[in-house]
């Protein structure tokens, strides 16, 4: 069905017409010209993220219900590391013709499978037409408690360096389905460049080969066996909500936390920047899952460098007190990776032969020229 058959509204009231708010801050969802949230007792807590088609994601290997889901998760992932709770959400869209209703119907299936995972509300958003491809803007809506709030600032020396998961498995992941998208449109245009030359001679048999062949490479899948928990990780981002509870659980507040989207090393870089400090990890301790180090082998990759630069962890970077040393060893999928020291000392890497390297923010950043 072609979006203008619905019209705008028409659509928006298709996607959204049996969801109801489930939050008591959510006083008026969808259907407005405002949501209408009530916050009493707590801080509100607001993020927003713009995910642009080829640059953010790649439609020839992201299905729309994946898109959706990794949309919304991105964003709530954004109100955990500020030790937050999520509780709305509002979703704007930029679409194309090549679009049809039957795809943001696959889109918001995923968008509300996040949402429904962590009891967020969607209510609102908007859709307008779009010349350049898909464009996403999200706005997630949260609380805290005043003194519940975590900041980037708060590290100090002597505090503890912690991840949760493991690092790099969402960048190997990114390079794997690169690497198969390459071997495809270089295998398409190998064929029609056959073509072409087949029509110029006009050899019939053989152009029906090649169309043959043509046919069937658009059929054919890569073989990712034993390599899924990477394609999970980067078309299946998981906010990680169940840390941030296990902490609460453990009574451990976080002197500093963020969540890992542009790399290891630029999320820490940020939080030593902001809370004027230095800091020492050790690549020994960086978690890693095998397949992200048997990928990283395959390419000819550094593992270590993947796992500091990588990006798309959304992981949560978070330093503690000393003090809660044998608390946060006790936590399930928390790893101690080193500790915050004076500003002076600098910002160091100490590799798994004792050699100590300036650390470095080399992770992701959109804005960098090419």
């Amino acid at each position: 069905m072609e979006i203008a058959s619905l019209g705008e509204f028409g659509l928006i009231d298709r996607l959204t017409q049996d969801i109801t708010p489930k939050n008591a801050s959510t006083v008026k969802g969808v259907g407005d010209d405002c949501a209408v949230l009530h916050y009493p007792d707590k801080e509100v807590l607001v993020t927003t993220d713009m995910l642009m088609e080829g640059v953010h994601f790649d439609l020839t290997y992201i299905d729309l219900q994946h898109l959706g889901y990794k949309s919304a998760m991105v964003n709530i992932s954004d109100i955990f590391a500020m030790n937050g709770t999520p509780r709305q959400m509002t979703v704007s869209l930029a679409l194309s013709k090549r679009f049809s209703v039957e795809d943001l119907e696959q889109f918001y299936s995923g968008l509300r499978r996040a949402c429904e995972k962590w009891g967020v509300d969607i209510v609102g958003g908007d859709t307008t037409s779009s010349y350049t491809g898909l464009a996403i803007s999200i706005t997630c809506i949260g609380e805290a408690s005043k003194d519940d709030i975590v900041y980037r600032s708060g590290a100090r020396n002597t505090d503890l360096i912690c991840v949760s998961g493991d690092l790099g498995a969402a960048y190997m992941g990114l390079q794997l389905l690169e690497r198969e998208k390459s071997i495809y449109y270089s295998q398409i245009d190998d064929i029609r460049r056959k073509i072409k030359e087949a029509q110029t001679v006009g050899d019939e048999d053989g152009l029906k080969s090649l169309n043959a062949q043509l046919s069937t490479l658009n059929t054919i899948q890569p073989d990712f066996s034993g390599k899924e928990y990477l394609l999970q990780r980067q078309l299946q981002t998981e906010a990680r909500g169940d840390i941030v509870q296990r902490l609460r659980e453990a009574g451990i507040r976080p002197t500093a936390m963020m969540d890992i989207s542009d790399g290891l090393s630029s999320e820490l870089m940020h939080i030593c920047k902001q809370s004027g400090t230095g800091c020492r990890i050790f690549e020994k301790e960086l978690p890693i899952d095998y397949q992200t180090a048997v990928m990283a082998e395959e390419m000819e990759m550094n593992v270590t460098t993947c796992a500091l630069n990588g990006g798309e962890d959304y992981e949560l970077l978070f330093t503690v007190p000393i003090g809660d040393l044998d608390k946060v060893r006790d936590l399930e999928d928390v790893h101690l990776i080193g500790h915050i020291t004076e500003q002076k000392y600098g910002h160091v890497l100490v590799t798994r032969d004792n050699q100590e390297f300036e650390l470095k923010a080399q992770g992701w950043n959109p804005l960098r020229e090419e």
